[in-house]
Parts: structure tokens; C-alpha cells; sequence
């Protein structure tokens, strides 16, 4: 293809921008609230309008049932044969919208709003992920309208149940693999570096997680009677936790960093170039002092290193005024971010050994809700991914990095595991678009250029 052919599917994007936010606030207006009941029929209905706009656009689009809400998959009837295919992901379910009375507005009346930093689309969902999944569709639609054809061959697969644990993604997945396997998956679910930098997100972190109930008297004890004499479950389960750590920030769990990669240098080189403050980082939230491992740096703690946290800790009583009671159980929530090969089910198994060292002989501990997920790590040598780093380098302002989540995205995993394919993740969120709070927001730049970066995407990856 040539540059011409491309220019001019942006041109059209460029003329024909007010039409495709048109679409997406009609697609804003559906209440597709996955989690409640309530709003099932919501749900189907949104499904049910991506399948019509998808079929208008010369797909074989059809609704799947699940035992949840629907699965809409897609797949371009008149693509080329030749050259890379790909699966397009994204969910056109939305989060609750409690508390109703911070909004601004009915969060199902999305609204352009201008504010200091540039036009928002203001509603559930713009970001969250209605407003990244339709870049994706419109992008494709300004290359038929254009060329008539697109310039790879394209399937979409967007779930209804992201929002609620994705309880029938699995299983969907594992039942329909041969129709929708692909080359390559793209999601769209994620942001920029910033609102200058775009970004693909290469690296996920994994999880486990636990709940610990040490238990010492068999009730709760008058302080003053038993206190000094009797085992207090508050003490042992803070020495369980302090122990989970070193001075110098490291977790102290036996094998613990067993599968974790240092960074290479092009990736050291890159993360460096980025900016990234972290002084205001820190400071955004009250702090100053960065916490962890010592000597890495907060951008490594946060995209690359594993971490073990506590999340919750309840023992005795916690009401107003004060009661001098020596309690009988003390809980606590521990969570864990892994990366690299760590095995959640080692990592857990550590830790029941670490506990069950540190309680004393007429103690009992019970480990509740133990379960986990390894970390998702993209392969950057695979040269979809530099051509789709490139593309983005020529609509952006900065050049695109690859860059790493603290958090994670299951779906990446799902797709590697029950697949066999890698996932470029590429979102043009902003840290500020309050998804999951009241008055979520997705810039009307992330929109249009959005739109205009997956054009170049399509483009790039043809060339491969």
C-alpha cells in the first residue's frame, strides 16, 4: 500500500468524525450494567446493536448466548486471504454507577463537555470500554468506506461480563477456540504513558491472594484479667506480616523471586526516556519516601517487580470509644503481584509456611479464599509489535513504548493459554478518565486519534 491509501482513510475519519461520536453516545445511552439483574435485557440490547452496526459493515456478525450475558463475534466476510489475521477484543458492559448523586448528569445522557484540558465525552462507559472499542470499529468502517475492503483480515470478539468476573469467558472461549483463533489479538483496554505517549502494554502482572484467621482464645478476653497470660492473635498475626519483608523492602518468602526477569537494557533505555515523575507520582497521593525493594526504581516497582501487600487487617473491636478487650480472632488480607514465570500456587504455598512457622503451638490459623494467576508477558521481538509501535509513533506527538501494568487483564492471559496468540495492548485511556467513579470520561483526542491510530495499525500490520 502506499501512503496515499492511507492518508485518505484518515481524511475520512477527520471529515467524518461528528457521525462516529454520534454512534457512540447512542451506544453511551444503553445502561449495560453487567453485575445487576436488573439491567439484562440492557445488556442484550447494546449486544444487539453492535451485531447490526457490524453486519452494516459487511461482517458475518452474529449474538452467542452464554449462561450470563451475550457474546458478539464478528468476522469480516470480504477480507483478504492473504497476510495476518487478527481478533479485535473489547466489552460493551459497563460498572454500576453508585454514588448516583456525585455525578454530574444521568451517566446514560453522555455529553461533550469542554474543560481546561480540551472535550471530554462524558458518561458510563466512554472509556471504560465503549469509547476504546468503537475507535476500533470506526476505524475499520473509514477503511470500506474508503477502499472497500480492509487491509488485513479482521474478527471482533466483545464480551458483556468484563465488569462481573467474566464468569462466562472461559468456558465460551474454550468451547468456540476454533472460531476465534487468529494470528494475533488486539485489546483495547488499556491507556497512554500520557496524554502525549502512546503506549503498548507488554508486560501484566499476575495475582494471589489469601485471607488469614488466626485464632488464640476461644473468646474474646477482659484485658486486665488475661492481658500479659494469654496468647493475644492481634500480636501473632503482626509479626506474621512484618516478617514478609526485610529492611531493605524485599519480600522474604522462600523462592519468592524465583522466575522474576531483570529488565533488559533496550527496555531500561526506553522506560528511562519516558519522564516518568516520580515525585509527583508519590506526591499525587500524600507521600514522598518511595517504598519496596531498595534500589529500583518506582517505574520498575510498579511495571516489573513482584510485590506482597496487605490489604485489610480486623482483630477486636473497632466501634467508637474504646473497649479494653483482648480478642479472640485477628484476620488479615494479603495479596500478591507477580511477574515474569512466578507460579501463583508456589508463591501461596510459601506463604502458608511462613505462617505456619510463626503460630504458636496453641494457635490455630485458617487460610481463606486462597487462589491465584501468573503474570501475562508479551513478546516484543515479534515484528507485529514494532510495526504497530511505529504506527502509533506517527500519530502521536512522542514516540510509542512498550511499556508495563501493575495491574492485570485476564483476557490477555486467556488469549496465550486457550489460543496460542499474542496480544498487542493498545488503549489510549488517560489516567484522569475516573473509570469505575462517578463522571468517567474519555477525551475527545483519545477518541478521534484513537480511531486514526488503529487505521495506521491496520496499515502497518499489512506490511508484515
Amino acid at each position: 500500500m502506499t501512503a496515499d491509501t492511507v492518508t485518505q482513510v484518515l481524511d475520512h475519519v477527520d471529515a467524518t468524525l461528528d457521525a462516529a461520536l454520534d454512534r457512540l453516545l447512542t451506544l453511551l445511552r444503553v445502561p449495560s450494567i453487567s453485575t445487576d439483574p436488573a439491567f439484562a435485557a440492557d445488556c442484550d440490547r447494546a449486544a444487539e446493536a453492535l451485531v447490526e452496526d457490524l453486519a452494516s459493515l459487511g461482517f458475518d456478525a452474529a449474538k452467542h448466548p452464554t449462561p450470563g450475558h451475550p457474546m458478539v463475534v464478528a468476522h469480516d466476510a470480504d477480507g483478504p486471504e492473504d497476510g495476518p489475521h487478527v481478533l479485535f477484543y473489547g466489552h460493551y458492559d459497563v460498572q454500576p454507577v453508585d454514588p448516583l448523586n456525585l455525578w454530574h448528569h444521568d451517566p446514560f445522557d453522555p455529553q461533550i463537555e469542554d474543560t481546561p484540558a480540551g472535550r471530554v465525552i462524558r458518561g458510563r462507559g466512554a472509556a471504560d470500554d465503549k469509547g476504546q472499542l468503537m475507535t476500533f470499529v470506526e476505524a475499520c468502517r473509514a477503511w470500506k468506506a474508503v477502499h472497500g475492503v480492509l487491509p488485513i483480515r479482521v474478527s471482533m470478539f466483545f464480551e458483556g461480563e468484563e465488569e462481573s468476573g467474566s464468569p462466562s469467558l472461559v468456558p465460551y472461549m474454550t468451547a468456540h477456540a476454533e472460531d476465534l483463533k487468529a494470528d494475533l489479538a488486539l485489546i483495547c483496554d488499556t491507556g497512554m504513558f500520557d496524554p502525549q505517549t502512546p503506549a503498548i502494554t507488554t508486560q501484566l502482572r499476575g495475582l494471589a491472594k489469601l485471607e488469614l484467621v488466626v485464632t488464640a482464645p476461644d473468646k474474646d478476653l477482659h484485658s486486665g484479667m488475661y492481658g500479659g497470660a494469654a496468647r493475644n492473635p492481634a500480636h501473632v498475626l503482626a509479626k506474621i506480616l512484618a516478617d514478609l519483608h526485610d529492611e531493605t523492602g524485599a519480600c522474604t518468602l522462600a523462592g519468592f523471586y524465583d522466575g522474576v526477569p531483570e529488565l533488559t537494557n533496550a527496555q531500561r533505555t526506553q522506560w528511562e526516556t519516558l519522564g516518568f515523575d516520580a515525585a509527583g507520582f508519590l506526591g499525587g497521593v500524600g507521600l514522598s519516601i518511595p517504598a519496596g525493594e531498595q534500589g529500583r526504581s518506582v517505574l520498575e516497582m510498579i511495571w516489573s517487580r513482584p510485590t506482597c501487600e496487605v490489604n485489610g487487617m480486623t482483630s477486636g473491636y473497632t466501634g467508637a470509644g474504646f473497649k479494653t478487650v483482648l480478642p479472640s480472632k485477628a484476620s488479615a488480607k494479603v495479596s500478591f503481584r507477580l511477574v515474569g514465570s512466578q507460579y501463583p500456587q508456589a508463591v501461596l504455598a510459601a506463604m502458608r509456611a511462613h505462617v505456619a512457622a510463626r503460630v504458636p503451638a496453641d494457635c490455630t490459623v485458617e487460610i481463606l479464599d486462597a487462589n491465584g494467576a501468573p503474570a501475562t508477558v508479551m513478546p516484543i521481538e515479534n515484528p507485529a509489535f514494532e510495526a504497530a509501535r511505529q504506527a502509533l509513533s506517527d500519530e502521536w506527538p512522542r514516540p510509542a513504548a512498550f511499556i508495563g501494568c501493575g495491574g492485570s487483564i485476564p483476557i490477555a492471559g486467556y488469549f496465550q493459554e486457550l489460543l496460542g496468540m499474542d496480544a498487542l495492548l493498545i488503549g489510549f485511556g488517560r489516567d484522569d478518565d475516573q473509570i469505575h467513579s462517578p463522571n468517567e470520561k474519555y477525551d475527545l483526542e483519545s477518541f478521534h486519534k484513537g480511531i486514526r491510530s488503529w487505521v495506521r495499525v491496520l496499515d502497518g500490520l499489512s506490511r508484515l
